[in-house]
């Protein structure tokens, strides 16, 4: 008998905490050890229940749940998925809870907020369950504060014409650690496809574009590319490039077969269409195979793709698609990765 994954439920509210829990234990692979009203129960029914798996909300009293975060990251790691309003305020504070080193989380809809998030059943086990099976937390905090000196590119005529990145479960902290590196000076445009709801890929945009030497943006309809600009695409779109003589442009695309919003499979294949042999893919953690096929497309234009190592991501399952079916040129961990950029260009 396969023993079940022990989940701590955090909330204030004793109905969130109910709803929660009657979710998890729907599937009887999941069992709800215990629950907690603020974040310094949360740390003492870490200390005492060892769960697999914690859900954390943001704003309690006595302890809220970024100072939560903080500590057992530090003295008692596992994976958390925080429960985040779906706000700009919201956002913000789940973006750095991310960087701390939280897992993944679970936007709240508050309009007919009761029904939605009866909705949200089947994602959030299937999150639970994905995080679950990382038995080693990675400490995205450690590798990612320890920022290099920005290393300047030689001058020199690349090869490759433009960087594509996509990413799912905890890409965001790995988006960061690469663009933060890059220099002022990047020679070729930047697009990148991260999963993650509307107003969520503004303040991400404006998070990296505070931390990174390189422009970055949260994406327009239309808009031409240009080298040293990284254009993230907005949550609520699929966005994929157009070629039209000499300049290349963004362009927004209503495909109802693409499943993840925004598609890095759309990206990356309209990427190879425009640049072909020109194009350098980068495919970091997140669950699931989006992104297979466009990296599919990137090998068939003799394009250049690199994934991130299993050890380094949250989810090794967008990367661990790429590796099996042998379209990886690298495997490499996050830390490494903005070397292999730069050394290629």
């Amino acid at each position: 008998m396969t023993e079940k994954i022990k989940v701590l439920v955090v909330d204030d509210s004793a109905f969130m905490r109910g709803i929660i829990s009657k979710m998890l234990e729907s599937d009887s692979d999941i069992e709800v050890v215990g629950t907690a009203k603020n974040g310094q129960e949360a740390i003492e029914k870490v200390e005492a229940l060892r769960p697999d798996v914690m859900t954390l909300d943001i704003e309690m009293p006595v302890m809220n749940g970024i100072e939560a975060l903080k500590y057992i990251m530090e003295k008692n790691p596992l994976p958390v998925i925080m429960f985040s309003a779906l706000t700009k305020e919201g956002a913000e504070i789940t973006l750095e809870a991310l960087n701390i080193g939280a897992a993944d989380f679970i936007a709240k809809d508050f309009s007919n907020f009761s029904i939605k998030i009866i909705n949200k059943e089947n994602e959030l086990v299937n999150k639970v369950k994905t995080v679950a099976r990382k038995k080693r937390v990675y400490s995205v905090r450690r590798v990612y504060s320890a920022r290099r000196p920005v290393t300047p590119i030689p001058v020199k005529r690349s090869r490759y014409s433009i960087l594509a990145l996509g990413a799912s479960t905890g890409g965001p902290p790995a988006v960061e650690h690469i663009l933060s590196v890059l220099p002022r000076d990047f020679p070729v445009p930047i697009i990148i496809a991260q999963h993650m709801p509307r107003l969520f890929t503004k303040s991400f945009a404006q998070r990296l574009n505070n931390s990174s030497q390189i422009e970055v943006k949260e994406a327009e309809n239309g808009e031409s590319l240009k080298p040293g600009t990284a254009f993230i695409a907005p949550g609520d779109s699929h966005m994929s490039i157009k070629r039209r003589g000499t300049d290349v442009s963004v362009e927004f695309v209503n495909d109802a077969k693409y499943i993840y919003r925004p598609s890095v499979d759309l990206l990356f294949s309209s990427t190879a269409m425009v640049y072909g042999e020109g194009t350098l893919g980068v495919i970091l953690t997140g669950m699931g195979s989006d992104g297979l096929a466009g990296t599919r497309d990137i090998k068939s234009k003799n394009g250049y793709v690199i994934a991130q190592n299993e050890e380094t991501c949250v989810v090794y399952g967008m990367p661990r698609a790429v590796v099996n079916a042998n379209m990886a040129d690298a495997v490499l961990p996050i830390d490494k990765i903005p070397d292999e950029i730069i050394k290629i260009l």
